[in-house]
């Protein structure tokens, strides 16, 4: 027995060590700067040994990606990228190969802009990538060609690397990056002249609590947009983070799970909060067309996709006008649903004919891959009024 004794031993200085590490580790993190590095993860990429300005290299034909810079109300820099869809590009190849590559000094000058603005029929989707690297990082390009690379010829894509992110200027914070994103699409308003009826914005992960920012602040202003597409979002980031898993294997947060207190103690340190579902909510309340599509991998381990039910959930309350008890929502839902197989199903909501709100859960497709898949590319395509007589199914 006495042979026992160094083995509980070790045991217990190996749990009060890792315990108090733990510990400094949650204080540590309630620093604001290390919490946005590690939310953000704007300095994590893949593409060091690669050049954004070289669109080629990630498998786009030759200039068929415009790399540009705007610049924000708060003077920061912001990179972004204009890809073409292919079919467009083809009937103008020659001239688009013969002007000069990389990062344009002037995008108003290329070809590629001049089709976007000048055609009646053009439209632009805006997209707001998650967190960590560029806009070229992992499926994101397969994603851009999945949407841009169809047969239609006149679907564009605007997609931007936040403040901090690649090659744009500053740091990140909650503010700076809705600034950013309110940018994009005054960029695309003004500069590139596409009305927001022909706008659809995009958001994956992060993207989409910058996407449900953005389109708050623009409901109200009174100003409504072709649609809205939400890929593998959350409700608010505090809700969020005991389920959150880093890369979908390590959930640093879960141990809090235990402790709801002390769970509500340390989010008080939170300094970024990305309350998304009221600012879905509210969105939905102020705008007068509400065509918002909210898309979540079953097998997603990084994000559970029950997010997407509180997201959809908080959209469909707001089109009431005192709202509805949840248990009434989830019952109405139901009828409204069609179950596709493996866990996966449609549910729609309409208020009139004005709002519409549709929740897809695919059964495959984890946390970023689902970018690719034909479910976010027909989102848009309905949002922008391409299915047959132009309107959603009940």
């Amino acid at each position: 027995m006495a042979s026992v004794a160094p083995i509980f031993k070790k045991a217990y200085w190996s749990l009060f060590w890792g315990t108090s590490f733990y510990v400094l580790a949650l204080i540590a993190f309630t620093n604001p700067w290390l919490q946005r590095q590690i939310l953000y993860a704007h300095n994590v990429q893949t593409t060091w040994w690669q050049d954004i300005n070289k669109p080629e290299q990630f498998g786009f034909v030759k200039n068929q990606i415009t790399p540009f810079n705007f610049t924000t109300p708060d003077q920061e820099v912001i990179y972004a990228w204009h890809i073409m869809p292919l079919a467009l590009y083809a009937k103008h190849e020659s001239e688009i190969i013969a002007q000069p590559s990389g990062c344009a000094e002037d995008i108003t000058k290329t070809k590629a802009f001049r089709l976007l603005r000048d055609d009646p029929d053009a439209r632009l989707i805006i997209n707001f990538h998650g967190n960590a690297g560029t806009v070229a990082q992992g499926w994101r390009t397969d994603s851009y060609r999945a949407l841009a690379d169809g047969s239609t010829s006149n679907i564009h894509i605007l997609a931007i690397d936040y403040r901090g992110f690649g090659l744009s200027t500053g740091s990140p914070t909650e503010e700076g990056i809705i600034i950013d994103g309110i940018a994009a699409v005054d960029w695309a308003i003004n500069v590139a002249k596409v009305p927001s009826s022909r706008i659809v914005i995009l958001g994956q992960s992060l993207g989409t609590a910058v996407t449900a920012a953005v389109v708050e602040h623009y409901a109200q202003e009174g100003v409504d947009f072709a649609g809205v597409v939400l890929v593998a979002g959350f409700t608010t980031l505090t809700e969020l983070l005991p389920s959150y898993s880093i890369a979908g294997w390590l959930p640093i947060l879960a141990p809090l799970k235990s402790s709801p207190a002390l769970f509500r103690l340390w989010s008080n340190y939170v300094v970024d909060k990305w309350p998304s579902a009221t600012r879905i909510a509210n969105f939905v309340r102020l705008s007068k067309r509400v065509r918002l599509f909210i898309v979540h991998a079953k097998d997603d381990a990084e994000i559970p996709w029950t997010n997407a039910e509180g997201l959809f959930l908080a959209a469909a309350n707001a089109t009431t006008e005192k709202g509805m008890d949840v248990s009434l929502i989830q019952k109405m839902k139901s009828r409204n649903t069609v179950h596709m197989g493996d866990g996966a199903f449609i549910s729609t909501w309409k208020s009139g004919n004005d709002k519409i709100i549709r929740e897809e859960i695919v059964a495959y497709g984890h946390h970023s891959r689902v970018l690719t898949y034909a479910t976010v590319s027909l989102a848009a395509l309905k949002a922008f009024g391409m299915d047959e007589g132009g309107a959603l199914p009940v």
